[in-house]
């Protein structure tokens, strides 16, 4: 099988989508790769190390795409690379297409491409494996930005995240307690902060709770608890996910008004459309605005602020699914991992997502019952 890695765009993302580990394990097991001029340099590796993992440099988007079966990017593909795809072929990526431009979405059915978003695939637990090893990342990250912004340099309170004695520390709120949330509660509170996580799932407190000794605070994540809370909170971490679905306002711009003058607000659920009303995109090189006196902090792709290990962690989750589709292909890997198949948001033309057809009004298609339909009864 022909993979592609194709280089993103530098000024909006910095991770690659393969470390060139991940190209010699592809390689050994028989498959070629062409990985775009450069694609690594912002992840410090370069074209060299992906020769000696056994790739071949291509010279442009258009001959990586041209020579591979399966593209492989972090973000989705742009207009212009829409424009380049064959019929048939196998695009993976983190979509997020529920928040995306619909033309990128009708570019990938008029195409009959199979597009496997990252943040959809489910392992057999129900879990997201890929996502997981992001939001591992970007919980850590959300708290990294929050006690920066909160020094007052970009109109931030000017506090201390963690205190000294005699002034207590910083107030942090979590709204959400899955991997965003657990691993922002453990740095903020290995930072000395005063933590409450806010979750809707009463089990998941619990887990919480016993996870760090009882020394966090917790509360049902009602309308009135997260008022109550964001309004005296320092730092609010937006941890909000609601798999495949644009993410509900669990903050309200009346709420961000009652918030202290130089608070800081991280919303990490800003991918998949942000969990506070007043947020909006933002980049890693202009991460911050300040809105009702708020700083806003609104990176889509936080980990991305850490390319390197973030690439290795994309690429260690990622791996065992391509390693799948080059030996069996990907109808049959698609056929025979379901909870990889909950990752494939288009097939064949055809939208396989119910909620992406759902916000774009798209006739949607059981892609098992396709895959039974397109695949040889001998396959079957």
């Amino acid at each position: 099988m022909n993979f592609g890695v194709l280089k993103e765009d530098r000024r909006l993302e910095r991770r690659v989508a393969l470390s060139p580990a991940g190209i010699q394990s592809l390689t050994a097991a028989g498959n070629r790769v062409f990985v775009e001029q450069h694609a690594g340099l912002l992840s410090m590796f370069n074209d060299s190390d992906y020769v000696a993992a056994g790739a071949v440099i291509v010279y442009s988007a258009e001959e990586a795409i041209n020579r591979s079966q399966i593209l492989l990017k972090i973000s989705p593909p742009t207009n212009g690379e829409l424009l380049l795809l064959g019929f048939g072929q196998v695009f993976f990526s983190a979509f997020h297409l529920v928040v995306s431009d619909r033309r990128i979405t009708d570019g990938l059915l008029a195409k009959k491409t199979t597009a496997i978003a990252y943040e959809l695939i489910e392992d057999s637990r129900g879990d997201l494996p890929v996502l997981q090893a992001m939001s591992e990342i970007g919980g850590q990250l959300s708290i990294q930005a929050a006690a920066h912004f909160l020094q007052g340099e970009e109109g931030g309170r000017g506090i201390l995240l963690g205190g000294i004695p005699g002034i207590p520390p910083a107030s942090v709120v979590i709204l959400g307690a899955g991997t965003v949330g657990r691993t922002a509660a453990r740095v903020a509170l290995g930072l000395g902060a005063a933590v409450t996580v806010l979750d809707t799932d009463l089990s998941r407190l619990r887990e919480v709770e016993h996870c760090f000794h009882w020394k966090i605070a917790t509360a049902l994540a009602t309308e009135v608890n997260v008022a109550r809370a964001v309004q005296f909170a320092d730092v609010v971490i937006g941890a909000v996910l609601l798999k495949g679905e644009r993410s509900p306002h669990v903050v309200t711009e009346t709420m961000v008004k009652t918030m202290k003058a130089g608070s800081v607000i991280v919303d990490v659920s800003i991918d998949q459309g942000g969990c506070v009303e007043t947020s909006r995109p933002t980049t890693i090189d202009d991460p911050v605005f300040v809105e009702h006196g708020v700083v806003h902090f609104c990176v889509p792709n936080i980990p991305a602020m850490v390319s390197r290990t973030a690439t290795v962690g994309l690429t260690n989750a990622i791996l065992p699914y391509l390693r799948s589709v080059g030996e069996i292909g990907v109808e049959q890997a698609l056929r025979m991992d379901p909870g990889f198949a909950k990752g494939a948001c288009t097939f064949g033309g055809y939208c396989t997502n119910r909620v992406v057809s759902k916000v774009f009004g798209l006739a949607y298609k059981d892609l098992q019952i396709h895959l039974a339909s397109v695949l040889p009864s001998s396959q079957n």
